[in-house]
């Protein structure tokens, strides 16, 4: 598999989650407006948390110890 950049992969979390959020918001019948906004703000946070805690270091294997 191809190596996608952090940032796109966190932008993808952040618009996929802001959608989810607007339209959730929308059948539950909250104002377009105000779903509109709540929805691109809660991205922009997933946004900004993916980026920040979302990527891990690899960790070299443990070494097992000799018997002796």
């Amino acid at each position: 598999m191809p190596s996608v950049d952090h940032g796109v992969a966190s932008g993808l979390w952040g618009l996929f989650f802001a959608l989810f959020i607007w339209f959730g918001l929308l059948l539950i019948k909250v104002d377009g407006a105000t779903a509109f906004i709540l929805g691109w703000v809660a991205g922009g946070a997933i946004f900004l948390f993916v980026r920040k805690f979302g990527e891990t270091e690899p960790r070299a294997p443990r070494r097992r110890a000799r018997k002796r």
